[in-house]
């Protein structure tokens, strides 16, 4: 362990191993975004940790330097209508996959954020609660996941900007909700999710989706 900044450097040693964390999937619109990344065995650093503590500048930075110190990273991308479709649950560990496909490298061993995930190909997987804060590979994915799906929300902030989603990234905000009850749903919004509160009702006469 990094005594440091208390990660580890893998969870099963003297393997390939892929972390894979997703960003999104708590949000009313919008794709999930998945990442798998492979660093190398040795790999340390000081400010690398669960995205959700790291600052937007020092994500950044930190996926350019991910990106070229990795020995393989990709990204797995399920939109709002697939999410509809399979639900959130599948649709974040679908991403994964998908991530996992695009890699370079193919890995023995996966590390995985949470608790729920389904067997990929023959490889063995570890599901780890607040894996993103315990595994250098699985806070890198935590990081690529998060700042690619932000990149996507702020390309739909600019087809509609009434939502303020280059700020809220279409979480569940209460100016989101509120956006929503206002000027109706787009075609990015996720419509099996509860998109107002209860004490709200949604017109769709509004809807951008007429």
């Amino acid at each position: 362990m990094n005594n440091y900044e208390s990660l580890f450097s893998f969870y099963k040693e003297g393997v390939i191993e892929a972390g894979c964390d997703e960003a999104g999937r708590g949000c009313l619109a919008g794709p999930v975004v998945a990442a798998a990344v492979i660093l190398p065995p040795d790999f340390t650093h000081t400010l690398l940790n669960d995205s959700k503590k790291i600052n937007e500048k020092n994500r950044y930075l930190l996926r350019k330097e991910i990106e070229e110190t990795a020995i393989s990273f990709a990204i797995g991308i399920i939109d709002n209508k697939g999410i509809d479709e399979i639900n959130i649950l599948k649709a974040s560990i679908m991403a994964m996959h998908k991530a996992l496909d695009s890699l370079k490298t193919i890995p023995e061993h996966i590390i995985i954020d949470g608790n729920k995930f389904l067997k990929y190909k023959k490889i063995p997987h570890q599901c780890i609660v607040k894996g993103d804060s315990k595994y250098y590979s699985i806070a890198a994915a935590s990081i690529l996941a998060k700042t690619y799906r932000d990149d996507i929300m702020l390309e739909l902030h600019q087809k509609h900007p009434e939502y303020n989603w280059k700020q809220n990234k279409a979480y569940p905000t209460k100016e989101h909700r509120q956006a929503i009850k206002e000027y109706g749903t787009t075609p990015y919004h996720r419509m099996t999710f509860r998109l107002l509160d209860e004490q709200l009702s949604l017109d769709f006469k509004n809807s951008h989706l007429k």
